[in-house]
């Protein structure tokens, strides 16, 4: 009771939100890792998998490859790339603790980590909803004399984009709580009170900073959830009140199944 008394007093006391190190400044710090982090990730996954699946390969690759990548831990990622290489490749680190601008120290390490750990959601989602536009809806489209880039941009993208908007959604989510871990190399963020108070056994601020990534998380969730719902087309599947193609009044829908993989 005592150590959420003072979690409570370190929230309510303006003094840990201003100023040089203030929670407020690290805050708008994990915010813009995250942002960075995100964007860099869908302009490396989100435009391959989109690809892959419209031409219906590399489905294996896709799938296998984001399965690796969950199975990674990111914090024994961000090791390997801040610790010195021990073959010499790269000059002896890669990217190492470096500052990068507005991230910090350690802060291209960090933008790397986070993004291979916001690819797995991406790339599966993002594959997955190319593969699962019905064949029919194709070949209407071809039937109309649309070439593949009409038939992508105009059939396949609009029904893919509910479970596209699901995958960032949840890389969103992810890399934001994640990446309290950059306070482990000296980084910015909130991770910073949280293993500050911690090591210095002020459990109160710890908790205290856990509580608003928490919180932030949940804000971060609610704004993306209504992204999501604002992007779909209205009786695109994900859509509300849409049914799943094939789907039968009065019948329950299908449960989801892994996609078809194409080799």
């Amino acid at each position: 009771m005592r150590v959420l008394q003072d979690a409570w007093r370190y929230l309510t006391d303006a003094g840990s939100w201003t100023g040089d190190g203030g929670m407020l400044e690290l805050l708008a710090q994990q915010l813009l890792l995250t942002a960075g982090a995100l964007a860099l990730a869908l302009a490396l996954g989100l435009p391959l998998a989109l690809w892959l699946g419209h031409l219906g390969r590399g489905g294996f690759l896709a799938v296998n490859v984001s399965n690796i990548g969950r199975a990674i831990p990111t914090f024994a990622l961000l090791a390997l790339l801040v610790t010195a290489d021990p073959w010499g490749w790269t000059g002896g680190y890669f990217p190492g603790t470096a500052t990068l601008g507005p991230f910090g120290r350690g802060g291209a390490a960090t933008l790397v980590a986070l993004a291979l750990f916001a690819l797995p959601p991406i790339i599966t989602n993002a594959y997955t909803a190319v593969r699962e536009v019905p064949e029919d809806v194709r070949a209407a489209a071809r039937g109309m004399g649309m070439s593949g880039g009409q038939v992508f941009r105009r059939a396949e993208w609009p029904l893919a984009l509910p479970l596209v908007a699901s995958g960032v959604r949840l890389a969103l989510v992810q890399v934001w709580a994640t990446a309290t871990i950059a306070a482990l190399v000296a980084g910015p963020g909130l991770g910073r009170v949280i293993t500050d108070g911690f090591f210095r056994t002020q459990y109160g601020k710890g908790i205290a900073g856990a509580v608003v990534v928490a919180a932030v998380a949940l804000v971060l969730e609610l704004t993306a959830a209504w992204v999501q719902r604002a992007v779909t087309p209205p009786g695109a599947p994900g859509a509300p009140g849409s049914r799943a193609p094939g789907a039968r009044t009065g019948e329950s829908e299908p449960s989801a199944q892994a996609p078809t993989v194409d080799s």
